[in-house]
């Protein structure tokens, strides 16, 4: 063995060369661990190889054999238990990285991840999710895994952000979208009514009136509604304590107070159990109903005595009733009158289409509360978004507030909806 440089040697070993380097890390007793590489065939451009990695590893650059040799599946998993995400996302990357990532990639190293590779797994996914938003979000999991290899695993990512080569694809437009009808979201509340009862009623319009989403519906509970909260707030965290006394001042039953629902969770699915967890994007948040839905609010919760506000068939939470199936397609695309005969538990009439509903998601009406308040022109932009539970970026979300009159407006736009629908002539 030659020792050319300080923990750089080269030696010949039958009719080649190899080049051994201090990958900068030490073995348990103490000594320096090397790593090598051979098959050259000229001594000085081995020599050569070892220094520039010697200088990769003082840059921080460097990549040692081992850790190239990380197999994906193995690297995905330490990334996965070092995130920290809400619930939801938490979920949706599990079954990503289960389903799709750790299955295609099974046998490979990180460091064989390269451009090539990477337009090929993308390709895969497009033709295996049609639906461009799925092969998004796979996409988006995977450029994290990569981006985070680096410099550790692999010197730079292969993700691609800038124009892809190869023909151009025209991307896919969203599907349109019909303005959102009071009618249709009476039938469609009436229909609800037929389903499950008054609960399924008022369900409807608090989302058409709030632009809730499903989870956070099914997982209301009655402490966190009005005419109930906020009184009746559990009021389980510390450092809320000032917010705690400022909503008995602005929200609630009488004359100067504004009704309200509070959104402080929702319900999901965790390996057939049912999980109350915190909103999606922890989006806690308090929303001013208009006086006609607080008036059904108020009918509802003393109707039942249930801890779901909007309780199922049998009494339950809608989370673990299997709505999408049971409840959601009578409700939208109508159903037969079903008579009372042996095997048959609920009997009811015939059910209405809906067609700006039959077939879509119920996700629909939430988007539509937007547009409401955003055809009113009369809205800060800041509360619309703040309502709907999103954060703004910017200045705008530093310097912005949601006022009593921003709330106040709200209430009286939905409130003169509602009773503009109710004096039409054609009204069902």
């Amino acid at each position: 063995m030659t020792r050319r440089a300080r923990d750089v040697y080269t030696e010949w070993r039958g009719g080649t060369c190899r080049v051994k380097w201090w990958s900068g890390d030490y073995h348990d007793d103490g000594r320096k661990r090397f790593e090598s590489k051979g098959g050259f065939t000229d001594e000085d451009e081995a020599y050569d190889f070892g220094l520039d990695k010697m200088s990769e590893i003082r840059q921080g650059t460097g990549i040692s054999n081992r850790d190239g040799a990380t197999l994906m599946t193995d690297w995905i998993d330490d990334w996965f238990k070092a995130t920290d995400h809400a619930y939801t996302t938490h979920k949706s990357y599990k079954a990503i990285i289960n389903r799709h990532l750790k299955p295609y990639f099974k046998g490979k190293t990180v460091a064989e991840i390269d451009v090539i590779a990477y337009r090929a797994f993308r390709m895969h996914i497009q033709r295996k999710l049609p639906a461009t938003g799925s092969a998004k979000n796979v996409m988006t999991v995977l450029g994290m895994i990569l981006d985070d290899a680096v410099p550790r695993l692999i010197k730079v990512s292969p993700v691609e952000r800038k124009r892809q080569r190869g023909r151009y694809v025209k991307k896919t437009q969203r599907p349109r979208k019909r303005d959102m009808d009071i009618a249709a979201i009476d039938q469609l509340a009436r229909n609800a009514e037929v389903v499950f009862g008054y609960s399924g009623y008022v369900m409807i319009w608090t989302m058409a009136m709030t632009g809730m989403r499903p989870g956070e519906l099914f997982g209301l509970r009655r402490e966190y509604c009005y005419p109930n909260w906020p009184a009746s707030d559990p009021r389980t965290d510390p450092d809320e304590e000032e917010r705690y006394e400022e909503d008995v001042l602005r929200y609630g039953k009488g004359d100067d107070l504004m009704p309200a629902i509070r959104v402080q969770q929702q319900v999901q699915q965790e390996k057939g159990t049912l999980a109350l967890v915190p909103p999606k994007y922890y989006s806690y948040r308090t929303l001013v109903v208009p006086q006609f839905l607080a008036e059904m609010l108020d009918k509802l919760l003393a109707s039942h005595d249930k801890d779901w506000v909007f309780p199922g068939m049998s009494g339950g939470c809608l989370g673990s009733a299997g709505f999408s199936v049971d409840y959601w397609p009578a409700m939208s695309k109508g159903a037969d009158e079903r008579k009372r005969a042996p095997g048959i538990r609920n009997p009811r009439p015939a059910i209405p289409k809906v067609p700006d509903f039959a077939g879509k998601r119920m996700y629909l009406i939430r988007h539509g509360h937007k547009a409401w308040l955003d055809e009113d022109f009369e809205h800060s932009r800041f509360a619309i978004e703040s309502r709907m539970g999103h954060e703004m970026p910017g200045v705008e979300a530093v310097y912005s507030n949601v006022t009593v009159a921003m709330e106040r407006a709200i209430m009286k736009a939905l409130q003169e909806r509602w009773e503009k629908f109710q004096e039409a002539p054609n009204k069902p």
